[in-house]
């Protein structure tokens, strides 16, 4: 065999593991676009229970509250009432992010391009992150819904200095979290115990896979 029978034998054979190597390639990040919307689509179900748990929270907190402001405002538990509003108002709130990111979970297509899918993660993640903020501002309400004004006349001031002990707590500990709750602050351990469930996991998998393809795509770009 002369050296031009080599040449032509090397090069037909580089042109082979080039094709093979595309080939591959294809078949990869097909199976890695697959997985993506499959991780995503798991989150699904409990963003929809969520939402229709929600949705008749939300109405039969407006409903009752409505009846109240409308016909017994007056003889109301004023503590009791300010502090159901409170929480239905950041609840409904907190639907309105859950129905945007079902809306942005079904808008996932294997067939995007990996920038588009990747700026859908981003929104998903961030509003995961401002949803959670959103409802953990809920936990002062949930320690004055009780109060009474009987209170203000019949407590002692130890009672008060421990009830008020309790409500600064808690919102000590809302405000702290609504101002921590951060992606960089993802692998501590309060933020784990926050994270760590179908709303979370599932969406970090996708983004590392949808960030791997992009790593492989830029690398190629590159050569």
């Amino acid at each position: 065999m002369n050296e031009l029978e080599l040449k032509k034998l090397w090069q037909i054979t580089n042109d082979k593991l080039e094709a093979s190597f595309v080939i591959n390639k294809e078949h990869t990040d097909d199976i890695t676009r697959i997985k993506v919307h499959s991780i995503l689509s798991s989150m699904k179900p409990i963003k929809i229970l969520t939402l229709l748990v929600g949705i008749l929270w939300v109405g039969i907190g407006v409903i009752a509250l409505s009846s109240i402001y409308v016909n017994s405002f007056s003889e109301a538990n004023k503590f009791f009432l300010f502090s159901a509003s409170i929480q239905v108002g950041l609840t409904a709130i907190a639907l309105y992010v859950y129905l945007y990111q079902l809306i942005t979970i079904y808008q996932v297509d294997i067939t995007d391009p990996i920038i588009k899918t990747q700026e859908r993660l981003v929104t998903l993640k961030m509003s995961t992150l401002w949803v959670t903020r959103i409802l953990l501002l809920q936990l002062p309400v949930w320690t004055t819904f009780w109060w009474n004004e009987t209170m203000l006349t019949d407590w002692s001031f130890y009672q008060w200095l421990i009830t008020l002990f309790f409500t600064a707590s808690f919102t000590f500990l809302a405000l702290w979290l609504f101002f921590n709750i951060k992606y960089e602050n993802r692998n501590k351990n309060w933020f784990k115990l926050i994270f760590n469930g179908k709303e979370w996991t599932p969406l970090m998998e996708s983004m590392e896979l949808i960030e791997q393809m992009k790593e492989h795509e830029d690398n190629n770009a590159s050569t």
